[in-house]
């Protein structure tokens, strides 16, 4: 029995990148009682992505939010999303996103995970628009980025009391950017 020995590079397709917290964000936007949209953002995201040049399929995303920073510009509503009414940050302090699958469907790029808010664990499904070409800076750190984007309904994540159906939507659109740096 004969041993074929093929050199590491050749077989290391993937990259280890990790999340920029620095640069990197999540927002958000919902519906006000009907009539407007709030929006709002959570300022920490930190994670590792693991990105596959040749066969982007098996690429894979593991972040996490942090709750405590989410903020509208308005102090009291601030108040209120930290809440045992929405995020329960004492409770719930972060948010997680785990990837469980990257497809392309109708020429674009799709990323499929579970996303885990107020202890509720259900799937999604992001637009994604990325990876960027990667930039090396003048450090000598190479860095990407991409943004993913999508809808989740309140309602399956059990977020927000029933009390609030009559003033707030039942969808939460999202947006989230990430600078990545080459590990």
């Amino acid at each position: 029995m004969a041993a074929t020995l093929v050199p590491a590079s050749v077989l290391a397709q993937a990259t280890k990148w990790m999340i920029d917290a620095a640069h990197s964000s999540v927002n958000f936007e919902i519906v006000h009682m009907g009539v407007s949209h709030v929006h709002g953002a959570f300022s920490s995201v930190k994670g590792v992505v693991t990105l596959d040049d040749k066969e982007i399929a098996k690429s894979s995303v593991d972040a996490t939010i942090d709750t405590t920073t989410v903020s509208t510009g308005t102090e009291m509503r601030d108040k209120d999303l930290k809440s045992p009414n929405f995020f329960d940050v004492e409770k719930y302090p972060s948010m997680t996103f785990k990837s469980t699958s990257v497809t392309k469907a109708a020429g674009k790029l799709q990323l499929i995970g579970d996303l885990t808010l107020n202890g509720v664990t259900k799937p999604v499904v992001l637009a994604l628009d990325g990876p960027a070409l990667p930039q090396t800076d003048a450090k000598g750190v190479t860095r990407s980025g991409f943004s993913a984007s999508g809808t989740i309904k309140r309602s399956y994540f059990n977020f927000g009391a029933s009390k609030f159906n009559a003033v707030l939507g039942n969808d939460v659109k999202f947006t989230i950017d990430v600078e990545i740096d080459k590990q």
